[in-house]
């Protein structure tokens, strides 16, 4: 069932602030490349410091789904075997992300998945550069205790809306992070907007090299 509703220059005033979008996919392995699907995706739309839009979907790959995937998920067989397939769901996803900013705890991962599967059926994304709010957050919140997304959600007070390890839950409170962390800059950098080219620039640096750069801008 589907839901809807500059690096160089990142000190630059924005008007009209791109989107990013906060991605977060199920799998069923940790790797495309030795034969992992996906099996649920959750796109949030962030705008202006505000969840506006969501796209939300369980996934038909034709794909076995491991025991231990169940486990962890809840997803089944049976709920991946009634849902839309593959061939209809990314197509609309690329849609939805269009060529606004990505983001995602643990960017990498998501973003290989999105890779794959789009050129799978001979698509592209046209997304801009990934954000990753795990890199992001060790950068601009260091010292937590962990930085895996259940536990800094605790630290932190950001509440899981769902069940952990579902997309749509995992993705919300990502999207939360990553407003937290802006919120974060804004007061102690004294920073007007933020541009998610900023994001993508701390994600680039050091982490040494970041309380000095912030406070450059």
């Amino acid at each position: 069932m589907l839901s809807r509703s500059l690096a160089e220059n990142p000190q630059t005033c924005f008007a009209d602030l791109p989107s990013i979008i906060m991605l977060d996919f199920e799998t069923t392995g940790m790797s495309p490349e030795q034969g992992a699907r996906i099996t649920e995706v959750a796109a949030i739309r962030i705008q202006q410091g505000e969840i506006v839009d969501r796209f939300v979907s369980l996934v038909n790959c034709n794909a076995h789904i491991p025991a231990f995937i169940t486990q962890l998920t809840g997803i089944t067989q049976a709920m991946v075997n009634k849902a839309p397939p593959v061939t209809e769901v990314l197509p609309e996803l690329l849609a939805f992300i269009g060529n606004d900013y990505l983001a995602a705890h643990n960017a990498s991962f998501d973003e290989k998945f999105l890779l794959a599967e789009a050129r799978a059926l001979g698509l592209a994304s046209q997304h801009q550069a990934a954000i990753c709010s795990v890199k992001l957050a060790r950068r601009v919140l260091p010292g937590l205790p962990s930085y895996a997304l259940g536990r800094i959600a605790s630290q932190l007070g950001l509440r899981f809306k769902g069940q952990a390890h579902r997309a749509e839950a995992d993705a919300e409170v990502a999207a939360n992070l990553l407003l937290h962390i802006e919120s974060h800059l804004k007061q102690q950098y004294v920073l007007g907007q933020v541009h998610p080219s900023l994001f993508v620039s701390i994600n680039r640096l050091a982490a040494a090299k970041v309380p000095a750069y912030l406070s450059s801008i």
